[in-house]
Order: structure tokens, then C-alpha cells, then sequence
């Protein structure tokens, strides 16, 4: 064999090995999940994929997303425990939050994080952090009621006066979640009684809290038990919507105010990927387009809320003193509104 040929050899080999060795050398690493993040979003598609498209395109770390209930993805999470696939949980309420962490899924979070919050606004172990807030709100009829002789009292809508005339949405997360702090507040008892109350009262059900205000406008119902955005997104069409929402009295458990957050799996394969997406959340231009298009509160300060009316903080004073984290017990809600006859 030549010298020439010999050469020609070495050099293949040695390029065949720098083929081989490439994806081991710096920038080139093959670990796939070091380039992506799955979240697990209890928030709809329709609502949160331009924030999503947006935070992919500004970091290049693609997006793998499932969308579904937040109760339903946290029975999920569950399920999959250590091999969960995801490495973030966006829920739309506390609670379902409250269960992920409640089995020791969440990872703390870094104090430079939590600080960006107040303290209301994410756990007490800083495991989870709040995106946005919304509350809930006693909506009515401004063709049919004077808002003076409205109820002090979420408990008072189970009042004869008020027979057939209150929307309600039992099968709705938002209202079980309310119903949970219901709850919390006032015991089982109470709570199962108001429910029996309520029925026997004629409150209408409804599938979700759009076909109750649509409902409302109509004439069907008067009263309206919802969240505080969906009016708004009514009167973007409409600026003449029949339809106005206030507040219980002070400290009713009827305020409510909850939130969409999210934690971070302790699983998680990209780490550094899930907290850039946290904090991407609460950068003020991402805030104010949750205000601006969704109609949530921001949960950092400096945000305009003239789109919302109210600030949160506001709402928070009038809102009950609970901890969030326990909304997570649904099951005895769902036990309760079985036996009241409503699922």
C-alpha cells in the first residue's frame, strides 16, 4: 500500500470520528429535553398558546404542550408520579395545585422568584406561584334588579325571594372551588345544607359560567354566581350588555378570589427552561396582556387594571382569609354536592 493511500485512510478515519465525537463536544450536546419543556396547562389553549408561541420564539426552547382540566391533569400527575413527562404544571385554580403539591411533586422554588410576588400570592412552602387572579362576583340583571335589595351574603341567595331567579354552575371548577371554601369556612354541615337550600330554592344549573351570563341577559335568571372576566368578554362585543356585577359584604366567603399558577416538577428534566417560563409570566408586558386580552388581575404591581375595573388588592381586602393551598380537598365537596343531588 502507498504512503498516499495510507494517508487518505487516516485522514477518513479521523473525519469518521469527528462525526462521531461532534455531538459530544460543546454546543452540541444531545440531551433533546435540554432544548424543550412540556407543561402540563389546565389553562385553554384559546387563552394562553400567544403566550406560549411568544416565550418559545424570544428563549428558542420549543414548547411541548398538554392541554386539558387542571383537576384532570393533576389526577394525572398523580398517576405518573416520578415518571411524569412534565416539567412544569399551569393550573387554572389553587386547589388542583394545592393536590400536586400536597404529594411532594413541586419543587421550592428560588427565593429571588417567590420575591416578585406578595406573599398571598404564591404558597407557603414556595412551591407553586400565582400568574394571574381572578374573583368571584355575584352578577345581575340591571334591567330586572336593584343592586340595593341584592344579598350581604352569598348564603343569603337561598332566600324564598329569590326562588328561580339565581344561576349556578355545580359542575364547574371555579364553583367547586368556591364551594371548597365554602367549606372551609363555615363546615360541611352548613355548607350541605345551603346546597339542599339552593336546589329547593329552583337555583338554575348551568353547563359553565358564559351560558350563565348569556342566560342572564336573556331574562332566564336574574342572579348569576361567576367569575368576575366573563362580563367583560361580553361587553367586548357588546357594549350595551344588560348585565352588571358586584361584591358580597365584606369578608364573605362569596368573594372569593383565587388564582392560575403554576410549579415546577421535581422531575423536571429542563430546570432552568421551567423557571425562565415562570418569570417570563410575570414580566409586566406578559402581565399586562393577561389584563388587557383575558381580563385577569396581574398578580405584580405596577400593572393597569382599568380593564378589570377593580384592583386585586382591592378585592383582596373584601375577600375571606384563607389559605389557598387548602382549596385542594375536593373530594368531600364532590361528595357533598352528590348528596345534595346536583352531579
Amino acid at each position: 500500500m502507498t504512503t498516499a493511500n495510507i494517508a487518505n485512510k487516516v485522514r477518513r478515519a479521523l473525519l469518521w470520528m469527528g462525526i462521531l465525537l461532534l455531538p459530544l463536544l460543546p454546543g452540541h450536546l444531545p440531551d433533546a429535553a435540554a432544548q424543550s419543556l412540556t407543561i402540563y396547562s389546565g389553562r385553554s389553549k384559546a387563552l394562553v398558546e400567544p403566550l406560549i408561541k411568544k416565550f418559545e420564539q424570544e428563549h428558542g426552547i420549543r414548547m411541548n404542550v398538554r392541554y386539558g382540566g387542571s383537576t384532570q391533569l393533576a389526577v394525572a400527575l398523580l398517576e405518573e408520579g416520578r415518571r411524569t413527562p412534565a416539567d412544569v404544571f399551569w393550573a387554572q385554580d389553587a386547589g388542583a395545585l394545592g393536590a400536586v403539591h400536597r404529594n411532594g411533586m413541586f419543587e421550592k422554588l428560588p427565593d429571588g422568584l417567590l420575591a416578585l410576588l406578595p406573599r398571598q400570592l404564591h404558597n407557603s412552602d414556595g412551591t407553586w406561584i400565582a400568574t394571574s387572579g381572578r374573583a368571584r362576583v355575584m352578577a345581575y340583571s340591571t334591567v330586572r334588579v336593584d343592586a340595593d335589595q341584592l344579598p350581604e351574603s352569598i348564603f343569603g341567595l337561598a332566600d324564598g325571594r329569590w326562588r328561580g331567579r339565581v344561576g349556578w354552575a355545580p359542575s364547574n371548577g371555579s364553583f367547586q372551588s368556591l364551594l371548597t371554601a365554602m367549606r372551609l369556612q363555615k363546615g360541611d354541615d352548613t355548607v350541605l345544607q345551603w346546597l339542599r337550600d339552593m336546589r329547593a330554592n329552583n337555583a338554575q344549573s348551568y353547563i359553565n359560567n358564559s351560558a350563565m351570563l348569556q342566560a342572564l341577559a336573556a331574562g332566564e335568571i336574574d342572579i348569576a354566581l361567576t367569575n368576575h372576566y366573563y362580563l367583560f368578554r361580553f361587553r367586548e362585543t357588546d357594549s350595551g350588555f344588560p348585565v352588571d356585577q358586584t361584591l358580597f359584604a365584606p369578608g364573605d366567603v362569596g368573594n372569593l378570589v383565587n388564582v392560575a399558577g403554576i410549579g415546577m416538577l421535581s422531575t423536571a428534566r429542563n430546570k432552568e427552561a421551567a423557571l425562565k417560563f415562570m418569570q417570563f409570566l410575570l414580566e409586566a408586558e406578559n402581565q399586562e396582556w393577561v389584563t388587557r386580552e383575558v381580563y385577569e388581575y396581574p398578580v405584580v404591581d405596577g400593572i393597569s387594571t382599568e380593564t378589570v375595573d377593580i384592583p386585586l388588592s382591592d378585592i383582596q381586602d373584601m375577600s375571606p382569609d384563607l389559605d389557598l393551598d387548602n382549596l385542594s380537598d375536593l373530594n368531600r365537596t364532590l361528595e357533598l354536592l352528590r348528596r345534595a343531588g346536583l352531579l
